[in-house]
């Protein structure tokens, strides 16, 4: 087997907040929303930088609470855009992993954690 590329699906509560976090504060785009009608759940894909996610309002697409681990570069920089923001839900720190790593982990409204991962 080999996979040309793997996304998650994390759950949503409530599409404003996901839009400020998502949208707003990480700098994702919107690729595209669904519905099956107007009062029906929200499921959209957003994608940033070669990552892909979808949310999911639907209660069995996923459990919130799930962790992301994302292999990127750039997290210096993506750390200072963050916190020159001033969301002011989350202000994230840049760690010091012990694989030779520096780190930025954010939670979203829902409690699911993005953890993106520069090796050095």
């Amino acid at each position: 087997m080999e996979a040309s590329k793997v996304i998650p699906i994390l759950r949503i509560f409530d599409e404003t907040k996901a839009r400020e976090f998502y949208i707003g504060w990480l700098g994702f785009q919107i690729d595209w929303e669904h519905r099956y009608s107007d009062d029906a759940p929200l499921y959209m894909q957003i994608s940033r930088g070669g990552v892909t996610l979808h949310l999911s309002e639907h209660h069995s697409d996923s459990t919130p609470g799930a962790k992301i681990f994302i292999e990127c570069t750039g997290v210096r920089d993506f750390h200072q855009e963050l916190n020159e923001k001033h969301y002011k839900y989350n202000r994230p720190g840049l760690e010091q992993e012990p694989w030779n790593a520096i780190s930025v982990t954010v939670v979203d409204p829902f409690m699911n954690r993005l953890a993106f991962n520069e090796r050095l």
